[in-house]
Order: structure tokens, then sequence, then C-alpha cells
């Protein structure tokens, strides 16, 4: 008994340490940022400063002055940003800390309570920061953010050149996959300069085109008017400025790829078995994630160049942030929950996330639903017992985790069909069955085995 008293006195009088003694907080604004110190620094332990640059660099002035050595922010929209990067160039620690993780006490909320409750939480070490990748990272991310955004609003003058056309009866869609292919873009163009015979237009169809000129020239037959005609004009033009507005984000990607660290030889990269998709950058984008992981993470069933170039845009060459493939796919927010409260489940959903890399692998992990490798068994598997939606995030978090494995260990990818999957799937359920026979005193005998034995007799 009384080791048991020690020991719990013991436990008592553990209490918080102070472990960042010279740390800040900031909480961040639009308009102007709250700064907090410890008091023992300063007299003025809270001050506020404007957003204006000049601002922010007379904030940082006076935290070094006074030897401050780490700073947390919260991560608010897109303000924390200047201040983030002017004060890490003063060579202090800056944590990005999220929302959720430094709520105050409910009632008590103004700018200086806050600045001062995110400075108390720092200085005894309580908060952690958010994953920021290396600058070279950082600006391809920003590149392919750019890129993202121009390609939507390029298909969005796609489906507007479509309605125009649909207004007028020239059912080009009809009759062609890709109104924005070969054949489309050039009827399309006669149309605007003039040309209004089918016969003609369907003149224009390209080699491998499915459709026949005679089946595309009566798709041609519409109802011209003057201002849907004005329409599809200058969503032409808005169109053919989005194409040259990628490609010169395209050059600025390839250029940033190349200043990036190398870990591989490109030549040494073998032929792929995958065709290069339409929106792919121009280059050779697969050669340069070669290069830059040393592994060609396109080999993994559902993930193309894109998909590769989209992911590691958001997390960088290197995956040494996160300690195994579990805290990866934790941070991408594929990994179940664990609401438990008294021994019961409350919810196992995953957490919600923004992560484009996890909405890269949510795609690929849909596009696998008709595959025939492993993970397309998988995931067929998955959709049976659990549904589509959870199937895919299953399967996603599969191909993270395949992701992280193969960038940290430098192993290949090696697809071992589906059929192997299915045999291993009915291997683990006769194993079971005969377990759970043997628990209830019966033996498991295969219907194969067992006519062999009557057909002996």
């Amino acid at each position: 008994m009384r080791k048991s008293q020690q020991v719990k006195k013991k436990r008592i009088r553990k209490h918080l340490e102070q472990v960042n003694l010279f740390a800040a907080g900031i909480d961040v604004g639009s308009q102007s940022h709250f700064v907090a110190v410890p008091e023992e620094l300063d007299n003025e332990s809270v001050r506020e400063f404007s957003s204006f640059t000049g601002d922010i660099n007379r904030m940082a002035d006076w935290l070094v002055e006074i030897g401050i050595q780490t700073v947390a922010m919260e991560s608010t929209g897109i303000y924390w940003i200047p201040a983030y990067e002017i004060l890490e160039e003063r060579g202090l620690v800056v944590l990005l800390v999220n929302a959720r993780h430094i709520k105050n006490v409910p009632g008590r909320k103004t700018d200086v309570v806050d600045c001062q409750w995110i400075q108390q939480l720092h200085t005894y070490g309580l908060l952690e920061g958010a994953f920021r990748p290396p600058e070279e990272t950082v600006a391809l991310r920003t590149y392919m953010r750019q890129r993202e955004t121009l390609t939507q609003q390029s298909s969005d003058q796609i489906r507007r050149m479509q309605k125009a056309l649909r207004q007028m009866n020239l059912l080009l869609d009809n009759v062609v996959s890709d109104i924005d292919g070969v054949t489309g873009m050039k009827i399309i163009r006669a149309i605007i300069e003039g040309e209004r015979d089918s016969t003609v237009l369907a003149k224009f169809r390209d080699g491998r085109c499915k459709k026949s000129e005679k089946e595309i020239a009566a798709s041609l037959e519409g109802h011209y008017r003057e201002e849907h005609l004005f329409s599809l004009k200058q969503t032409v033009e808005l169109y053919d400025i989005y194409q040259q507005k990628i490609a010169a984000c395209d050059n600025a990607i390839q250029t940033q790829l190349e200043r990036m660290e190398s870990k591989g030889d490109k030549r040494d990269l073998p032929p792929s078995k995958k065709a290069k998709m339409k929106s792919s950058p121009k280059f050779d984008v697969r050669g340069e994630l070669y290069r830059m992981t040393g592994v060609d993470l396109t080999q993994i069933d559902g993930l193309n160049e894109n998909s590769v170039l989209k992911v590691l845009s958001e997390t960088g060459a290197s995956v040494s942030a996160w300690p195994t493939e579990k805290h990866f796919a934790s941070w991408l927010g594929l990994s179940p929950g664990n609401k438990i409260t008294g021994g019961k489940i409350l919810s196992s959903k995953t957490k919600p996330s923004a992560s484009r890399a996890a909405a890269a692998f949510r795609m690929a992990a849909f596009g696998l639903l008709n595959s025939n490798s492993a993970l397309g068994a998988y995931c067929r598997r998955q959709r049976m017992r659990l549904g589509a939606p959870k199937a895919i995030t299953a399967t996603a978090h599969k191909l993270a985790r395949t992701f992280y494995s193969m960038i940290k260990n430098g192993a290949e990818y090696v697809d071992k069909g589906q059929d192997y999957y299915e045999q291993q799937y009915h291997d683990r359920i006769v194993k079971g069955l005969k377990k759970r026979a043997a628990e209830m005193g019966f033996d498991l005998v295969s219907k194969v085995a067992s006519s062999d034995v009557e057909s002996m007799a």
C-alpha cells in the first residue's frame, strides 16, 4: 500500500513544464496581426501590427531583438503566408497550427486573448506545426495549382462551345468523342470563318475518327444564328488563350522540376506501358519524376504521371516528414477514425480533408473499379462489403501506403494480378472456416477431396 501511495504522490506532483521559454504567439488577421510574447522579455507583451509588409518587417525586427526563437500562428485563410515567410527568413522557427487544436475557453474571444493563448500553449510545447514542404516543392505546388485552375477554366470554355453548337442544332458532340480534339476544333474554326456547307465541314474529319463523313455531315446541318456564332467565336478565343497559359505554366513546371535534387537517371527508365494522357504536360513528366524520386511511381495501378506529379507537388520527393506509412495515410485523411468511448466505437469515419494529394489518390482508386489488377480486385471486393464510397477510400489508403513504401525503400511495384488476389482471399476464407470447424469439433473437407475418397472406396 505504501509503495502504491508513493507512486500516486509522484504522479500528482507532475506538472506542465515550460518547453519553449522564448516563444511568441500570433493571432493572424486580414488587416492586422496581434503578437504576444513572454512578459519577462518586454514590458509591452502584446502588440498589434498592421498586415502591410513594412509593419510585418517591424514585427520580425522586434521579435528578433527581444530574443524570440520560435513563433506559433493560426492558419487563417491565406493571410498567414507573408508573415510566415518573412519570419522564417529571419531565422525564427515558425509553427503553422491547425485552428481546431487551439480553441480557447468559450466566451473569451478577443484578438489579444487569442494571441496570448497561442503563446501560452506554445510555451508548454502543446502545439504541433502543420506540414509545409521545402521551398522548391512550394514553388512547384504553386505552379501545379495554377495549372489546375487554368485547366478547369479551359474545360468551362469547352462546355460553352458545346452549348453554342447545340443552340444552333450542330450535333458535333454526337459524332466526335471530344469537340476539342483534332476533328472537332478544325470544324469549329471553319464554322467561325464562315463555312456553312456540312459536306465541306465533314471533310475535316481526322483519319482516326470512328464516324464516317456522311454521319458527320448529317450532324452539321444546323440552324445558324448570328448571336450564337458570336458566342462561339469569343469562347474559342478564350479557349486558345487558356491553352497558351497552360503551355506557359508547363514550361515553368518543367524548369522547376529540373532545379530539384536528382535521385536517379531518367535514361535508366524503361518505356511506359501506359498511354500518355491528353491533359498531361508536353514534356517528359515521367522521366523527371523518376529523376526526383529514383523510382517509377507511375507503375502503381491507377496512378499516372499527372496524379503522381500532383501528389509530389504537395508532399515533396521525400517522405521523411512521416515516420511510417500509417502517419502518411493519417495526414492525408485516408485512415479510419477512432472515436471510442466506454469501449464502444461511436464512429470510424475518416476525418474531413481538403488535401489535393488525397483527392488524387481517391481519383486513382475510382479508376481501378474495372481494372484486372490485384488492387482492382481489392477495390471491387471492398465495394461489395462496404459500398462504393468506402471502397474508394480504402483503396486510396492502400495506394497511399504503396506510394510511401516505394519512395522510402526505393522498391519497384509488382502487380500480381487479379487471380493472385482472388486466390489469396480464397485461402484466407478456407483457413478461417477450418479453424472455426475445429473449434466446434468438426473437420472441414473440400468437395474435391471427399469425392476422391468415395471413388477409391
